[in-house]
Order: structure tokens, then sequence, then C-alpha cells
């Protein structure tokens, strides 16, 4: 007799741990809500950096002898880029970007950096002013 009621006894037990997980359905549908909540926070934090975007494009000329080393240096790019102009000389001239009318004195042995946003599509001409010489060419796509 005692074998059966311990025989019961652990049929009820067994059966009330059956009942309980049946009742956990509740506790399921707050984790799901979780898990969805983390997943949402993982996006944003995920989001592609703008910081390609944001790099500009870098123009480099060396000036020898009132001349570019490597010949006349040629960009392209698109209206709205931000564009640096990077000028070594060991002669002193004005570096001048037509169409933007942007000047600014190099001076002999020195480098002078010209920043702007190319707002205005064309093809411009990048000047040693005084020498009359083209150093660079920079086209702006519309």
């Amino acid at each position: 007799m005692p074998t059966k009621v311990l025989a019961m006894l652990v049929l009820a037990f067994v059966a009330g741990f059956a009942v309980a997980s049946c009742g956990g359905d509740g506790d399921g549908g707050a984790t799901g809500t979780t898990q969805t909540q983390t997943t949402t926070e993982t996006e944003t934090e995920t989001t592609p950096p703008t910081t390609e975007e944001a790099k500009p494009t870098v123009l480099r000329v060396t000036v020898t002898g009132g001349v570019p080393e490597s010949g006349i240096v040629r960009e392209t790019v698109d209206k709205g880029d931000r564009v640096v102009l990077v000028v070594s000389s060991d002669v002193a001239d004005e570096v001048h970007l037509h169409g933007y009318d942007i000047s600014r004195d190099v001076p002999a042995g020195g480098t002078v950096r010209i920043q702007f946003t190319a707002n205005v599509p064309g093809r411009f001409e990048v000047e040693l002013e005084e020498r009359g010489v083209q150093i660079a060419d920079l086209t702006v796509e519309p």
C-alpha cells in the first residue's frame, strides 16, 4: 500500500509540474517582447556610419621650379562634395582656383591648403597665378 501511495504522490507531483510549465506561457510572451526590444536596440546601434560620406577629396600638387612635378593633377568630384587642395611649392606664387575665385598665397618652400565645397558644376583650372601655369584641373559633375 505505501508503494501505491508513493506512486500516486509522484504522479501528482509530475502532473503539477506539467501544469505549472503550461502556465508559464504568459512569461514566454514577456520574453518575446524583451527579445524584440533588444533587436530594435541592436538595429539602432548598427546604423552604418556616415564618416565615409564626410571625407573630402584631396588634390595634392607639388610644384618644383614653377611647374607641377607630376604634370597637371586631374580630379572629378560630384556637386556638393568637400574638396581640399594642397599645394606645396619651392617658389612663391598665388594659387588660384578659377570659377570659385579662391586664391591663397604660397610662400617659397611652403604649403597652402584650400578647403571648399564643390557647389558649382563645371570644369575649373587651378593655376599659379603670377606664372600663369596650370597645376590642376577640377571637374565638378552635377
